[in-house]
């Protein structure tokens, strides 16, 4: 058999063109409503012919036998106009019927209806068909476009499935929901798929921000740098950001960077001369971004390093260490051997040369960021017939217990519901005289030691305990105890 609509040679009993979609009705399956319809008419046909017979019966009883003269072509015989009629009406009554069930088995309600009918056999091909069927009529009801990708997913066919979606995106007539669930199904596919580039290249293409915002750990973008390039008069600290989680590889010397190039967690700071960094970003599905490069000039004036008065050398007597910076500058200092930084201990005062030997680094940085040449100091502090650091404390802790500021050696005060302790600090030369200084700390029970505002001194060879003071001028005194 062939198709009425395109001429297809059918396989026999189908009844669906394998070629257009068009559905073959050999004779039409009325639904009952409408069969009820035509049997009622009928019904009312017949029921008014019977009583115009029995109405003329009674007419022929009641008239004499007088033959009419006229001929019986001239006068139509009264049942035969009712037969025509009802012929007529007959015919007029199932021409509508059968335009209005035309009609309805074209709309979009009943192709729906009748596809999800073959699915529910999962006779797919045949429900594609009249998805087609309705589609190639209503191409913008978004509707069948997705119940047809559902069901070549369901075959396995991506591919089919996802040109139905891309009908939806990829034209303006549908709502933005539509063309968010498309995304959603199309991604879904691509990431069935491991085709995370395909998701990524889709993404990079839409125009719609939201969308891109819903599936944004799927893209890929360039890293964003917090400085724009060009010159600059102070150290800039260089930020490097992505969109989504992954890693950033960067380089600084201009040459591309790849995987094995170093990998950014920090702020790069850029310092006085010519810097170019080259960044990409790779997201945790392994998608690559673009390669950005951007270059920077930093000119600055680099401030003269700090003046310290002291020299390296050993010692036997306190001293002070005296650091001198530069208006504009602050002075930081290290005593491990790292170098000096902003992120190091400031210089706010003279410091008291610790015991023993002590390598001292100082820089001063300006309030642009540049940091001036280190200077580096190495001191030995040596005290000669000092008695230990040790003893120094036990007998300040002795001279505290005698005069009733604490209750016993233990720390314990009635002042405090915790206990007290002390620590060796420095030494400190004051009035010709050399005292280690010693911090007292707090803790409440809980283990954690809070330092208070007393500082303590004991006489380094006498032993003698007394409490830092500050004469008229500012300047250290020892307060007997």
């Amino acid at each position: 058999m062939k198709c009425p609509h395109c001429g297809n040679e059918m396989i026999e009993e189908h009844l669906i063109c394998e070629k257009c979609g068009e559905e073959i009705r050999i004779v039409p399956d009325f639904e009952p409503e409408i069969e009820n319809s035509i049997t009622e008419t009928l019904s009312i046909l017949v029921a008014g012919q019977d009583g115009e017979d029995s109405k003329e019966a009674e007419q022929k009883d009641l008239k004499t036998k007088e033959e009419f003269t006229n001929t019986e072509d001239s006068v139509p015989d009264s049942r035969r106009i009712w037969v025509i009629v009802s012929l007529v009406i007959f015919f007029i009554v199932a021409l509508v019927t059968y335009s209005a069930y035309a009609y309805h088995i074209q709309t979009v309600e009943y192709q729906i209806d009748k596809a999800r009918e073959y699915a529910a056999n999962e006779a797919y091909t045949e429900a594609i068909a009249c998805l087609e069927n309705a589609i190639a009529k209503n191409p913008y009801v978004a509707e069948l476009l997705f119940l047809e990708a559902d069901y070549y997913y369901i075959q396995k066919d991506d591919n089919s499935a996802l040109q139905a979606l891309f009908r939806i995106i990829e034209n303006n007539e549908f709502s933005y929901e539509d063309v968010e669930e498309a995304y959603n199904k199309i991604i879904t596919i691509y990431a069935n798929q491991e085709q995370y580039g395909m998701i990524n290249d889709l993404l990079r293409n839409c125009q719609d921000a939201s969308i891109v915002n819903m599936f944004q750990s799927y893209l890929a973008m360039e890293p964003e740098f917090s400085y724009v390039e060009g010159d600059y008069a102070e150290v800039i600290p260089l930020k490097l950001s992505s969109n989504t989680s992954g890693t950033i590889y960067f380089t600084m010397d201009g040459s591309r960077p790849d995987k094995h190039s170093q990998i950014y967690t920090a702020p790069l700071f850029l310092e006085d001369g010519e810097h170019t960094i080259s960044a990409f970003f790779v997201n945790d599905y392994g998608i690559e971004s673009d390669v950005v490069t951007r270059k920077y000039v930093i000119n600055l004036s680099v401030p003269n390093a700090p003046e310290v008065e002291l020299y390296s050398g050993e010692y036997t007597e306190p001293m002070m260490i005296v650091a001198e910076g530069l208006e504009g500058c602050k002075i930081y200092y290290t005593t491990d051997g790292s170098e000096p930084t902003a992120d190091s201990v400031p210089y706010t005062g003279p410091i008291p040369m610790p015991l023993g030997k002590t390598q001292f680094k100082f820089v001063n940085i300006s309030n642009k960021g540049v940091s001036s040449e280190v200077i580096m100091r190495t001191y030995t502090l040596a005290l000669e017939d000092a008695i230990p650091t040790d003893q120094a404390v036990a007998n300040l802790i002795g001279r505290l217990v005698e005069t009733g500021y604490l209750e016993d050696a233990a720390g314990n005060s009635k002042r405090h519901s915790g206990t007290l302790s002390y620590q060796f600090s420095s030494v400190l030369g004051i009035d010709g005289s050399g005292y280690y200084t010693i911090n007292e700390y707090y803790d409440d029970g809980t283990g954690i030691l809070s330092r208070t505002d007393k500082v303590f001194l004991i006489q380094i060879h006498t032993g003698e305990a007394a409490q830092l003071g500050y004469d008229e001028d500012g300047e250290f005194t020892a307060v007997p105890i």
